[in-house]
């Protein structure tokens, strides 16, 4: 089953678009199966793709870190999703407190994407020191826009999570396969960055994240393949989450938005043929995840489509959806 669903993953390598993938596969009743092509890195050294590597997993950091992590303060009462962000942020827009706008913002917009904030801003060109970085990002008037996925809302949601309990996102436990970089194990490469001057491998690739310490609400989780499908695994089964986190994460709040993940829409990265009880999420540096609740099957596609340079057409999408479409097929 799973060599088929792989099938494209492995044209798209013999093809140049991509240097490697992984792709694992995951039942609710714990059957699973993993396979890999490729290479870890092309320059500055060829290193070839083993099931152990270490993917930077980029905005999949957003789902499998940040919105669990929020949710279960949510449901250990330390916060109310519909209240603002000045429960756990006081200081927020703290020298206009009558009219700033991000202050009236809650957990639940931001989980959701429901805010005015830019889907991007290079952060990491205001200075070098996390903690001023973050102070930037808390004072500023952010310019107001429409509803778009941003990583601010994100970095948010990281900065109250640090405040309420009082530690940094990479000390927060996770399972074996799972963890904020350096990894513990063999990474993936990805861009050969211009900021940084290098090759970057067991770094975070994202610039602002890098500029904010390396782990925030955005990004900086590293993961294997494995890793990726035990989380995967505990959804399906509800080892690894809870009834309230499951309605959270399932229910809509707008358009095809829930709690941190996606549902299920025409022409998204999770293909045509699974359930609509399906969410998904995807990351920058060319990963993603997709659980069909209704089928009860997870699976993840892990790529370095950013190395040795984001700047090029690999075909990402159309990839993830014939992946995808391939794994419903052979379920």
């Amino acid at each position: 089953m799973i060599d088929a669903a792989f099938a494209s993953a492995e044209a798209a390598i013999a093809e140049g678009r991509i240097p490697g993938a992984a792709l694992g596969v995951v039942h609710a009743d714990g059957r699973r199966a993993i396979r890999h092509a490729g290479m870890a890195a092309l320059v500055p050294q060829p290193e070839v793709l083993t099931e152990n590597h270490w993917f930077d997993l980029a905005s999949l950091s957003k789902v499998i870190a940040t919105t669990t992590m929020i949710l279960a303060l949510a449901e250990q009462g330390r916060i109310d999703l519909d209240r603002p962000l000045t429960d756990a942020i006081p200081d927020l827009r703290q020298y206009d407190v009558a009219n700033a706008a991000e202050r009236k913002l809650t957990f639940r917009d931001c989980l959701a994407h429901r805010t005015f904030l830019p889907a991007v801003e290079p952060i990491y060109t205001y200075g070098d020191d996390p903690d001023r970085l973050r102070a930037f990002v808390l004072q500023r008037e952010w310019k107001h826009g429409p509803h778009v996925y941003s990583d601010i809302n994100f970095i948010m949601l990281g900065i109250a999570f640090e405040r309420l309990t009082g530690q940094p996102l990479s000390a927060c436990p996770f399972g074996e396969g799972l963890s904020y970089g350096p990894p513990p194990g063999p990474a993936v490469a990805t861009e050969a960055c211009t900021w940084r001057g290098r090759v970057l491998k067991g770094e975070v690739h994202d610039e602002n994240c890098a500029a904010l310490g390396g782990a925030t609400g955005h990004a900086g989780l590293f993961g294997t393949v494995a890793g990726v499908l035990d989380f995967a695994q505990g959804l399906l089964d509800g080892s690894g989450t809870t009834p309230f986190q499951l309605d959270a994460i399932r229910t809509p709040i707008r358009d095809h938005r829930t709690c941190g993940w996606e549902k299920k829409f025409a022409g998204w990265h999770g293909g045509d043929a699974c359930s609509a009880e399906t969410i998904g999420h995807t990351g920058f540096t060319g990963t993603g995840l997709w659980i069909d609740f209704e089928r009860g099957i997870g699976w993840t596609l892990l790529t370095n489509r950013v190395h040795p340079t984001r700047h090029r057409e690999t075909g990402i999408l159309e990839l993830r959806q014939t992946t995808g479409d391939a794994v419903i097929a052979a379920s």
